[in-house]
Order: structure tokens, then C-alpha cells, then sequence
């Protein structure tokens, strides 16, 4: 599959472009999911790449007993059956929820959006290939073209069997998941990071992460939009400025509560509940706070559960704050940006999950198995 990405690459690139142009634009995140570029291709294969290298996951003993009347027991992972994902705008997720269903045993169901349909069908037309050139069926990868309404319907009165569903998109695309579905669902959630700015952070550092979680990337969940400035920190109103300048460089929104809004000029936030939002957009809200304990539990109240940081060089701080935020993936001094299942060395993943159960963070190979009992006796009987 990543040979064929590669020669495959123009004729891919030209047919996305078809779905950029019949897009309507009206969403700037969405668009720049949308987009297939070299750099988008080059993400692809090394996915694929990765993921091949990897072990077989499943099959892997996680604990064995051997009873007192002789029976030996094992629990071993086990493939889940078969999951659909359902997804906007991102044709690189065709390739990599594709590759990791298969490699872990999975049938994979996709149901991209109307907006990538070209994109996603030529991907989908190139697994096909791949798997036949290697003698197994092309129902391992399916595409189902359908609209809001029978998506429902399928939820509701799936025409196959479905293990496991996964929603990858907002908040409503989510909310309408969980509503119809029948089978368990993993939500890969909202993101609204945090980054806190400690009164012993070092700012040069402090300044690069925030400018990095905001503006590298604007449409994806692990990009940033919210800052918490310790008001102990020296001359916070300073770097608060300085902040507000070089986002404004970027043309990001800045917006403050009270204090920052004083220090700082931009224009006060008129509701708290604007703590809750996830913007992907250039747009950001600065706030204060004037202890780690403040910090905590104010991430806590408003995050979505997926990633925060704090800058500081106090390292038992930074623990006690990594300990206590209650996020998916915490960080001592880097950009949030950095969650993801690639960079986390996972060879890509199914989604990013703001869930418990049964993963959290990114899902990748490894993670999208059940597990099974296996008891070997000679007549044993209870």
C-alpha cells in the first residue's frame, strides 16, 4: 500500500485537488484537512512504513495461570471484529485507520465525509489493489458512501456486524454517534488544550510552545487555544504583551479574562463559558492564575480531556502537575501539537480518545485489540 501511495502520488494529488475545488471554503480547519499535498503523501507512506514494522499485536499473552487442579489458563489480545470509523474532511485517515485495522486483525468500515468522496474512493480503489496483489479480500477495507440519513439508519440497524465504533470529528458528529449507536463507541473528543505559563518558567521556551500550539497548525485537536499565566511570575504583564504582539503576527484573535485584557489591551472575554471551546481557528484565550494548585483545577473544570502543558524548570512542580491534570497526554515544557499517535511512535492512529475505556490518547496498533481467555484441561469439572 505505501508503494502504490507512491505511484499513486500526482494522480491522488490531482484528484483532491476536484474535492478542494467543489468545496465550498466556508470552514478554514476543515479545508486544510481536506488538503493532499506531498507533505500529506510523504505522512501517508511513512505511516504505513511504520505500521508494517511493527508486531503483530495480536496473539500476545498478557497473563497466564496454571490452576491447582491442572488447568492452564492464558489471556491473549484478540481483534476486535469489525469497526467503523466515521470522519470529516481527512483523506490521510483512509490510509492510516485502514492500516491499523488490518495489521491488528480488523475489518474496517470507513465513512469519510462528502467533502473528501474523490479523494477517500481513490484511496479506498488503491487498498483494494493492495490486498488482492496479496490474495485476500477486498472486504477487509470498505467504504460506505452514505448520507446523514442512512449513516443513521446503519447505526441504528447495522446490516452487518459492528464491534466498534469510532467517531473522528466535533462535537456534533459525536453527540449524533453516541445517540444512534448500537455497539460501543470510543470518542476521540474535542481537544481546547491548555498550556501554563509557571512563575518559574522559562520564557523564551514558554513563548515558542504557545506560538507553536496555536498557529503550526490551526485544524486539528492537539493544536492549542488556551494560556494560564502565573501572576507570580516577575513582570507576567511584560511577557503577556510580548505574547499578545507576536500571536497578533500571526493574525491570531486574542482575547483575555479581566486582568490580561488591563495588562494587555486586547478585548475581555464576556463569558466564562468561552473556556470550554475548542476554536479551531486563529483565535486564543489568555488567562491568569496565581498558583499550580489554581492551575489544576481550572484545566480540570475546562479542558476536554486531551493535552496539557505547564513551562516551568521546577521539575517537582512540573510532576505534581502532570500527576494531577486530568488529560489524556500531559507535558513538561513541550507544544501539545506533539499528541498524535506518529509522533508518539505509534505508526499513526485510529483517533485521539478523550475516553477511559478502553484506550486513551492515541489509538494505536497496539491498542485496538480485545483480549480472550484460553483454558486447556484434561476434564476438569467445577
Amino acid at each position: 500500500m505505501a508503494g502504490l501511495l507512491e505511484q499513486e502520488r500526482e494522480s491522488l494529488k490531482s484528484i483532491n485537488q476536484q474535492d478542494l475545488a467543489n468545496y465550498s471554503g466556508e470552514d478554514l480547519a476543515m479545508e486544510k484537512r481536506l488538503l493532499v499535498d506531498d507533505a500529506k503523501v510523504n505522512g501517508m507512506i511513512l505511516s504505513l512504513q511504520q505500521l508494517a514494522s511493527q508486531e503483530d499485536p495480536v496473539g500476545q499473552v498478557r497473563f497466564t495461570f496454571t490452576h491447582e487442579n491442572g488447568m492452564k489458563i492464558s489471556n491473549k489480545t484478540a481483534a476486535f471484529g469489525t469497526i467503523l470509523i466515521i470522519y470529516e474532511s481527512r483523506p490521510d485517515v483512509t490510509v492510516e485507520a485502514g492500516g491499523i485495522a488490518f495489521k491488528s486483525g480488523n475489518k474496517i468500515l470507513l465513512k469519510g465525509g462528502k467533502e473528501s468522496l474523490l479523494s477517500n474512493q481513490k484511496i479506498v480503489s488503491l487498498w483494494h489493489q493492495a490486498l488482492e496483489k496479496n490474495e485476500v479480500s477486498t472486504d477487509w477495507v470498505e467504504y460506505l458512501n452514505y448520507d446523514r440519513i442512512q449513516t443513521q439508519e446503519f447505526l441504528e440497524k447495522p446490516t452487518q456486524k459492528v464491534d466498534l465504533i469510532v467517531p473522528r470529528g466535533g462535537e456534533k458528529l459525536i453527540e449524533f454517534t453516541k445517540k444512534h449507536a448500537t455497539c460501543p463507541v470510543i470518542v476521540s473528543g474535542r481537544g481546547n488544550n491548555f498550556v501554563y505559563v509557571n512563575a518559574d518558567a522559562d520564557l523564551e521556551k514558554a513563548m515558542a510552545i504557545i506560538i507553536n500550539g496555536k498557529t503550526s497548525n490551526i485544524s486539528v485537536c492537539n493544536a492549542l487555544d488556551k494560556v494560564l499565566i502565573d501572576t507570580n511570575l516577575p513582570d507576567w504583564e511584560v511577557f503577556a504583551k510580548q505574547l499578545v504582539t507576536e500571536l497578533e503576527k500571526f493574525k491570531v484573535i486574542v482575547l483575555g479574562d479581566d486582568d490580561v485584557a488591563k495588562a494587555t489591551g486586547v478585548k475581555a472575554i464576556e463569558n466564562d463559558l468561552i473556556w470550554y471551546e475548542e476554536f479551531l481557528d486563529y483565535k486564543i484565550v489568555i488567562g491568569t492564575i496565581n498558583s499550580n494548585q489554581e492551575a489544576i483545577a481550572k484545566i480540570n473544570k475546562y479542558c476536554g480531556g486531551h493535552s496539557a502543558s505547564i513551562i516551568t524548570k521546577n521539575e517537582s512542580l512540573a510532576q505534581e502537575f502532570m500527576e494531577n491534570v486530568d488529560a489524556s497526554s500531559v507535558y513538561h515544557n513541550v507544544s501539545t501539537r506533539f499528541t498524535d499517535g506518529g509522533q508518539f511512535g505509534l505508526g499513526g492512529e485510529l483517533a485521539i480518545s478523550t475516553d477511559k475505556l478502553h484506550q486513551r490518547g492515541p489509538i494505536g496498533l497496539q491498542h485496538l485489540v480485545t483480549n480472550k481467555w484460553y483454558v486447556y484441561g484434561d476434564g476438569q469439572i467445577r
